[in-house]
């Protein structure tokens, strides 16, 4: 028996663009009135001027933020690229603690509608795509990727499945790259490896088995398992996916290499051996730990 819904609602497949201001919080600190016009005006003259050239709506500002929907994933991203741009442009001059730079985030899904707002799980991940993204980048999941790639000009490195925050599955995820302006205009393209990695970023790497059992390999594989799991759950913590970490299992490490595929600062790994006591206990004991390494420098422990 179907259950009746107790009032009707309204739903539809849109494109969400989620965007705020990087360290908005101490910019307010330094300078209120300055940081509010600086904003303002950005708001007015670059931002929405792009999405409704681009055929979108701002949904609601969140203070130092905005969330807006598009009927189409390519037009969001358009919009997002041209204004992004012209900000960086308009900045350029400007010392870089002062700076109003955004990041934002896009993603396709099915929302819920309502008169001022939209809900949902489509709603939650581009915000949580905008709070990955560098200050004035963008980043957008998989969903939305598979119908831009190759038809809005810019390029994109691929960050691999990443775990947030109330979000039960990973989102794959993707940055856009783009020449950066400069003072001599620089004209080469960024290459994936020069993307900063996140700040707090990990990746737990398959524990090896060193008890000598290939049946213990479970045991093993659960415990990184649950690493992962109990890490992605703290908050500002960016935590490679299990799929991605277990690409290395069996394999030599070196931890500047994974580093710089996955775009993590830290790595964490180690190994487990089964041991039998006198009394025929088990224990399993992680003898050959190698703690946690900074990706980037692999003598720091």
């Amino acid at each position: 028996m179907v259950q009746e819904r107790p009032f009707p609602v309204e739903r539809r497949l849109s494109a969400i663009l989620a965007a705020d201001v990087a360290g908005y919080s101490r910019l307010m600190h330094d300078d209120e009135e300055a940081t509010r016009a600086k904003l303002t005006a950005l708001l007015a003259d670059t931002v929405v001027p792009a999405i409704a050239e681009h055929g979108g709506r701002i949904v609601k500002n969140t203070g130092d933020g905005f969330l807006a929907e598009f009927t189409s994933s390519v037009e969001a991203v358009r919009a997002a690229v041209q204004f992004q741009t012209r900000i960086k442009e308009l900045t350029i001059q400007e010392k870089k603690e002062r700076c109003v730079a955004f990041r934002v985030g896009v993603n396709i899904g099915d929302v819920i509608v309502e008169a001022h707002d939209i809900f949902g799980d489509g709603v939650n991940i581009a915000a949580r795509l905008e709070g990955f993204a560098e200050p004035g980048g963008i980043c957008i999941s998989s969903s939305a990727y598979d119908q831009v790639r190759g038809k809005v000009g810019v390029e994109f490195v691929d960050l691999g499945d990443q775990n947030f925050k109330n979000i039960t599955r990973p989102v794959r995820t993707y940055a856009v790259t783009w020449d950066e302006p400069g003072p001599t205009t620089r004209s080469h393209r960024t290459e994936p490896s020069a993307l900063s990695p996140p700040r707090l970023s990990i990746v737990v790497l398959p524990f090896a088995n060193l008890s000598g059992d290939p049946e213990q390999d479970y045991f093993v594989d659960g415990v990184t398992e649950n690493l992962t799991t109990d890490l992605s759950r703290i908050s500002g913590l960016f935590v490679i996916a299990r799929n991605s970490a277990f690409s290395y299992k069996g394999k030599a490490i070196d931890v500047r290499q994974v580093g710089r595929e996955l775009n993590v600062r830290y790595v964490l790994g180690g190994s487990m051996q089964l041991s039998v006591g006198a009394d025929g206990a088990v224990d399993h004991r992680a003898p050959g730990s190698e703690g946690l390494d900074r990706a980037r420098q692999p003598n720091v422990r």
